[in-house]
């Protein structure tokens, strides 16, 4: 076990505690130490926290915890210095002038962390005292809150400090009890012991967790203590007994060494237990417990052969840790057997390199050495990689699998967490701006956007934001986005998500203003007709079309002409003279509506064009024209192996072209797709082209030997979305590649 020096035996004795705490220093280091305790002292006399414990008093505690975790004099340092910032003039400054940068660092980190305070505990309340309806968004929030309280500090000392301290909080209501011990022990089984979890302090994490049980369910746990204390001199004089008859055994068996102890179950695990299998303590089967400590692998082996040999083993209670390490590194044998008396006992068995690290945790990897090859800032470097590493696995954790879904997209490098002004946490990719914050929280919210503040003073809309800060929206009452935002070079967005919703925002507008067009024109010519009351969805019927809707729209783009509508609003057919005409009309109409699209002939005003069939060029693929007979301007892309011909032979006829800014709309394109045929293949990827609103208009599929060829003529809005829609496509199973033609 981690032998961590309890503070309320020890703060009032100063040498003892000035031992302790320079225990594993050298000289320089425990004079340091020494200094830092009479500055402390200094500067805390008579003062106290909300806690009510004293601030000396809970510094001290929190230095001898660091000293049990055997972190090196910096973090010692800092744990007594933590609260001088707060309670002296310039003190952060005076703390880097007298025991150096590093201190410093550690200190302002804990000072922020500390600042979070009122945001991680007002929140884990609400979350505490939510509806089952909203508890699965309260359980996300408050798993946001540990990755924020793990990115905010570049030092992870930082929140082992953090720890500690709360640690020392909870031994000061244990041994004063305060009404504030409640909503403290919500927040340290919310936020704090998984955090200890996760960095591998299980010393702390198992203390965490006991007391704040204690505080929640006082009731609960003296029960489950009472029963604990009933069988105590049974499982006492048993353990003895047992020990004993194992060590004889394994001494028979080759393994000599063995180091054969028995352990306790901490009663919050206990409960957990109880409570997840839905048993009463009596099958609990890890109350009596043995650890056996060995020198290597195979002893492990060798030693659960001779457990099973002496005690029957319980079906289904064997677990290989060793083969198959948990998440966290962890690595042990677990197997529960059946005694004479017919009660349960569990044995674990495991080297000692094993037992380091599950006892220890992180503490093994930050024990502070001098000497050797590399330097210190190598030695810190590597310990920082493999936190950093150990931080993004999850144990004993809610909501695991979407943790590690969510993690692996973005490491706390590449996040960060902001807060509303209500406190709740958003998580955001670096470089994301208040509108890119604004449209997270609610889309009306981003389109309303006119200005922000952040921690309070007003900013620039296009301001990169960084984690720990409060950022608040100012909205307008009504109102869109602006169109400056789309402009990249502004910076106003940084996120996909919030450009599409800009962009949406005005193309749902240019629809408005369509409709509102289409509208006024058949309203027009029914007025001019006498049939005013005529209906318009039996008249986008006649005309082939769904609802009116798409009627206001085709008579707008003009792909219905008068004519066409006089004849429906008659009921009747126009001549054939006139029907022929309207077929030309309308033809001419959609071949020059490339032009809608943004098509730019260099130095030729409104010139019939056509995207070319063989190459189906789309924004913004670089694009030339080719002068045709009799058809204006062909469109090609500009790697168009036909185009490439066609120059060869007359080059005279090579045009400049270019899209232009209104390149909006739906453009047609050629997928190809290779993949292994299966059932239900063509489903899947038909489903990925729903999904993404993608409007096939030609399709050709052909399955040989196995492998299926699958070719889609699509329509697409441009070239981004395509490929955005081809690396969907590539993820389907048995999908080999996905490309355009």
């Amino acid at each position: 076990m981690v032998s961590v020096v309890h503070s309320l035996a020890t703060h009032r004795d100063p040498d003892r505690s000035l031992q302790a705490l320079g225990e594993g220093l050298s000289p320089a280091e425990v004079e340091r130490l020494a200094e830092a305790v009479d500055f402390a002292r200094s500067v805390y006399e008579d003062r106290t926290l909300g806690s009510g414990e004293e601030v000396w008093a809970h510094a001290l505690g929190v230095a001898l915890i660091v000293c049990g975790l055997k972190l090196d004099a910096d973090s010692r340092i800092a744990a007594l210095l933590f609260a001088v910032p707060a309670l002296h003039e310039n003190g952060l400054s005076r703390i880097e002038r007298d025991f150096g940068a590093s201190v410093a660092r550690l200190v302002d980190g804990v000072s922020r962390l500390n600042r979070m305070r009122p945001i991680t505990r007002g929140f884990v309340a609400v979350s505490a005292e939510s509806s089952d309806k909203n508890s699965g968004e309260m359980k996300a929030q408050v798993e946001v809150l540990r990755k924020m309280l793990l990115a905010i500090v570049e030092d992870i000392r930082v929140v082992l400090l953090r720890l500690a301290s709360r640690t020392q909080t909870l031994r000061h209501f244990a041994a004063e009890p305060d009404e504030l011990r409640v909503p403290v022990a919500r927040e340290t089984l919310a936020l704090y012991s998984p955090l200890a979890n996760r960095l591998g302090v299980w010393e702390l994490k198992w203390e965490l967790e006991d007391l704040s049980f204690r505080f929640l369910h006082p009731e609960t746990y003296k029960e489950i203590a009472r029963h604990l204390d009933e069988k105590r001199t049974e499982r006492e004089q048993f353990i003895t007994e047992a020990s004993a008859l194992l060590r004889q055994e394994l001494a028979a068996a080759g393994v000599a060494n063995a180091e054969i102890t028995g352990r306790a179950k901490h009663i919050y695990s206990i409960w957990n237990k109880m409570r997840r299998k839905d048993v009463a303590f009596s099958e609990v089967y890890d109350v009596r417990a043995l650890r056996v400590i060995v020198d290597e692998v195979r002893d492990c082996y060798t030693a659960l052969g001779v457990v099973h040999h002496i005690w029957s083993p319980i079906p289904r209670e064997f677990d290989d840790y060793i083969s198959n390490p948990k998440g966290n590194d962890y690595r042990s044998l677990h197997t529960a057997v059946h005694c004479p008396d017919g009660r349960a006992l569990e044995v674990q068995i495991r080297t000692r390199e094993m037992h380091s690290h599950a006892e220890l945790g992180v503490a093994a990897h930050w024990r502070y050495k001098e000497g050797g090859a590399a330097t210190a800032e190598d030695r810190y470097d590597e310990k920082i990689a493999w936190l950093r590493q150990l931080l993004s696995w999850r144990d004993e954790v809610s909501d695991s699998s979407d943790w590690v879904r969510h993690y692996k997209q973005a490491a706390f490098d590449e996040t960060v967490y902001v807060l509303t002004p209500q406190g709740r946490v958003i998580d955001l990719p670096r470089g994301a701006t208040p509108v890119d914050f604004a449209y997270r929280v609610h889309t009306d919210i981003g389109h309303r956007c006119r200005g922000a503040k952040v921690d309070g003073a007003l900013v620039p809309l296009n301001t990169p934001l960084a984690t720990g800060q409060r950022v608040e929206i100012i909205l307008a009452k009504h109102g869109g986005p602006s169109r400056d935002w789309l402009n990249s070079s502004l910076g106003y967005l940084f996120t996909h998500r919030a450009r599409l919703k800009v962009r949406h925002w005005f193309a749902s507008l240019a629809l408005e203003e369509t409709l509102a067009e289409g509208r006024a024109l058949v309203q027009r010519e029914l007025q001019r007709l006498g049939q005013t009351g005529f209906n318009l969805d039996e008249l986008a019927a006649r005309l082939g079309l769904a609802r009116s809707d798409d009627l206001f729209v085709a008579v707008a783009r003009a792909n219905i002409n008068l004519r066409q509508l006089q004849a429906a609003i008659r009921g009747g057919e126009p001549p054939a003279d006139e029907r022929e005409a309207d077929e030309v009309l309308v033809r001419r109409q959609r071949e020059s509506s490339v032009a809608e699209k943004g098509i730019l002939i260099v130095g030729v005003d409104r010139l019939l064009t056509q995207l070319a069939g063989c190459c189906k060029p789309a924004p913004p693929d670089p694009i030339v024209g080719f002068v045709t007979r009799g058809k204006g301007v062909s469109v090609h892309r500009a790697r168009c192996r036909n185009f490439a011909n066609m120059r060869a032979m007359h080059p005279e006829r090579v045009i400049e072209t270019s899209w232009g800014g209104g390149s909006e709309g739906v453009f047609a394109v050629d997928i190809v797709i290779d993949a292994h045929d299966r059932q239900g293949l063509l489903r899947d990827v038909s489903d990925v082209l729903a999904r993404e609103r993608i409007n096939v208009i030609a399709v050709n599929t052909q399955s040989r030997q196995g492998n299926a060829d699958m070719r889609f003529t699509a329509e697409v809005g441009s070239i981004p979305q395509l490929e955005r829609t081809l690396g969907l496509l590539h993820d389907v199973p048995g999908v080999v590649t996905a490309r355009r033609r």
